[in-house]
């Protein structure tokens, strides 16, 4: 499959009711609390789905089980009165629910944005793939960096309110492991995700025309190579327009982390621009997933084409 611009949600205004969801692992009560305290304060109403605060009877890892995860996303997303679906938290669990939603209803339903990062990659790249939605890898709103990072939160109000205003994003941290330019439609997210979610019927078979989003967490660089040797020999990458890295936290010293990237990406001769800044760190940019831009891995920028909303 050839990345293609994908339908762009409309965007927030004050007052609008969003619903804030588990499709993943449990969360903090308290985190929660506060992230739904900082929405408010955007003159928005936020709802937690039924199950938000839950648990799995024995799978601690999971927030509830497949089934009632899989229905608070379904009604939130299907449910008119609401305007934005966010994720509470990543973790695990998107992989064994996503199979549950009923996809003819949510492509019958009206977009809008879908908030996430993390174990949420398996949804972004499902709702790229089977309802053809753009959506915004952004903060967990039950995360530290939602609840602690004034940028990590304004970043992510400018996008759903203002989002003309964020059509050119600059990372202060970026720098080039590939100097040059490109163009193409963004997707990807979390590292790990994608190369486990290759051959599912979530998940395109190819980036070409592409610039693909990588970022992981807590994991090794012998790890971070065999997912990226996974990705390449599945042929995820052939044809990839440029390459845009975020965070790779608690993956050890990045220096070594670097080698592997430079080692697997390197050679494709493409773009590669490295720590551009979202994903698992104290401070994340939000960046929309289905949009045309073009990449400057040299100046450490990613300029849209169109808003990310409407």
């Amino acid at each position: 499959m050839r990345a293609a611009p994908l339908i762009r949600p409309p965007r927030l205004r004050p007052g609008d009711r969003v619903a804030v969801v588990a499709p993943s692992g449990p969360l903090v009560p308290e985190r929660l609390d506060g992230g739904l305290d900082l929405l408010r304060g955007w003159d928005l109403d936020p709802v937690a789905g039924p199950h938000v605060r839950g648990s799995h009877d024995t799978l601690r890892y999971l927030a509830a089980c497949d089934e009632d995860r899989a229905r608070d996303l379904q009604e939130a997303w299907c449910d008119p009165s609401v305007k934005a679906v966010f994720a509470a938290r990543g973790g695990y669990g998107a992989q064994r629910m996503v199979d549950l939603l009923d996809w003819s209803a949510i492509r019958a339903a009206a977009p809008k944005p879908l908030v996430g990062f993390s174990d949420v990659t398996v949804l972004h790249e499902a709702f790229a793939v089977r309802a053809g939605v753009a959506t915004l890898h952004g903060p967990a709103i039950a995360g530290e960096a939602f609840l602690k990072d004034d940028a990590t939160r304004e970043g992510l109000r400018r996008t759903l309110f203002a989002p003309e205003s964020v059509r050119r994003v600059v990372s202060a941290s970026s720098r080039p492991l590939v100097p040059g330019r490109a163009r193409g439609v963004t997707l990807g997210g979390c590292l790990t995700m994608l190369a486990t979610e290759l051959g599912t019927p979530h998940a395109r078979s190819g980036a070409a025309g592409g610039l693909l989003l990588l970022e992981d967490v807590g994991e090794p660089p012998y790890r971070i190579d065999r997912a990226l040797t996974q990705l390449l020999r599945a042929g995820l990458l052939a044809g990839v327009a440029g390459i845009v890295l975020g965070s790779w936290d608690r993956c050890g010293p990045y220096e070594r982390v670097r080698e592997v990237l430079r080692d697997r990406l390197g050679g494709l001769g493409v773009p590669v621009a490295e720590e551009f800044g979202f994903g698992h760190g104290d401070s994340a940019l939000t960046l929309p997933l289905g949009v045309r831009a073009e990449l400057d891995a040299t100046a450490g920028t990613l300029t849209f084409d169109a808003p990310p909303l409407t």
